[in-house]
């Protein structure tokens, strides 16, 4: 029984009066199902996609992230219900190009909470809180980039573009994910690989991803099958054709240019012959004789209808995402000008003057007041 309601095998035993029942829980053995290879491969593949993943979540949430090398096992939704009864936020991750598939990533609701406070720019982490849609928004974010900056990794490894589907997050529990989620809806084993993932002081915890039976074995046998058509490559461009000397000495002797080759110094005089000779000398350079270079005046009409954008910044100013949703239809941005003070002009994003606002007719125009000066010339 989980989260206070009956199963049907229950509700089935209490009306036959066995109020002992339990129900049975099929386990199975990790070798049963993958062989040491597949699990060590799974566990690399995991280990170069989370350790690209920590990097970039380390970057979005300018803190220190390390994820630890996974664990890999084989376990079933019917275990991982009896074993993890709490809520959880459950992220499917599902792949467009390069593998065909999808897996589930499992993350306390407590760690996704921190990483959208710390995101929205706070100092301080309200784990009491209920998690909002906006939780969700903001783990489904920080997994889209942490999995697409992976599949860049795994892109380099499979040796061909793997891409992913936006992920999608939800609030369940495993006994809810038998009705939500199209891999725990069965009862057949699937891949669990452990991850323990630490932000600084703030977060200790773990991470889980799920991974369908059939999706893990068919990206061992891709990436074993990959790496070992890409060796045979390498050995086929390593191998180039020989002669063989000796049918080229004892078959063709006048080809060859020998008569007797009963020794193995006959091979060695054959193949110093055909050695080319290398000669090496100093180089010699065309002298030039100095000249005065004249500025070069010719017209420039060649590129003047090459088209230039002209853009004028009004001003700047940084928010932080707190900040910014806060925003609606009537608030007021503050820049960093003032009243007055010249507007920076830019040419293809590269500044080259101040001015001062004025009105043509019905339109906005500048007045430049002000070029700016490299101090450079075109030769």
């Amino acid at each position: 029984m989980a989260n206070d309601m009956l199963s049907q095998e229950e509700i089935d035993a209490l009306l036959k009066g066995d109020i002992n029942y339990e129900p049975e829980i099929e386990y199975y053995e990790d070798d049963e199902i993958l062989s040491d290879i597949e699990k060590d491969t799974l566990g690399e593949i995991g280990n170069i996609s989370m350790g690209t993943a920590a990097t970039t979540l380390s970057t979005l949430l300018n803190r220190k992230v390390s994820i630890t090398t996974p664990s890999v096992s084989i376990t079933t939704p019917e275990i991982l219900s009896e074993e993890y009864s709490i809520p959880f936020v459950a992220i499917d991750v599902s792949y467009k190009e390069g593998l065909e598939g999808s897996n589930i990533l499992i993350l306390n609701t407590d760690d996704v909470k921190i990483i959208t406070d710390i995101m929205m720019g706070k100092d301080t982490f309200d784990t009491e809180r209920e998690i909002t849609e906006l939780d969700l928004s903001a783990v489904s974010e920080a997994m889209n980039q942490m999995m697409g900056s992976a599949c860049t990794s795994l892109s380099e490894v499979f040796l061909k573009k793997i891409d992913i589907e936006p992920p999608k997050s939800m609030v369940i529990t495993f006994q809810e994910g038998k009705e939500k989620i199209e891999l725990l809806k069965t009862d057949e084993p699937i891949i669990k690989v452990s991850f323990k993932m630490v932000v600084e002081d703030i977060i200790n915890s773990n991470i889980m991803q799920l991974i369908p039976i059939d999706f893990g074995k068919s990206m061992v046998e891709a990436l074993i099958s990959g790496s070992v058509s890409e060796v045979g490559k390498e050995t086929e461009a390593k191998e180039t054709p020989v002669q063989d000397l000796s049918k080229t000495q004892y078959e063709e002797p006048v080809s060859a240019g020998i008569t007797t080759v009963d020794k193995a110094s006959d091979i060695n005089y054959n193949i110093s012959k055909n050695e080319e000779k290398v000669v090496v000398k100093k180089p010699v350079f065309q002298t030039f004789q100095e000249t005065s270079h004249e500025p070069f005046n010719a017209s420039i009409d060649l590129i003047g209808d090459i088209p230039i954008e002209i853009t004028v910044e009004l001003g700047r100013t940084h928010k932080k995402i707190s900040e910014i949703l806060e925003l609606g239809q009537g608030s007021v941005i503050e820049l960093d000008k003032l009243v007055g003070e010249p507007l920076n002009i830019y040419a293809n994003g590269k500044f080259i003057a101040k001015g001062e606002v004025v009105v043509i007719d019905d339109s906005f125009g500048i007045r430049v007041t002000e070029i700016e000066s490299s101090g450079k010339k075109i030769i």
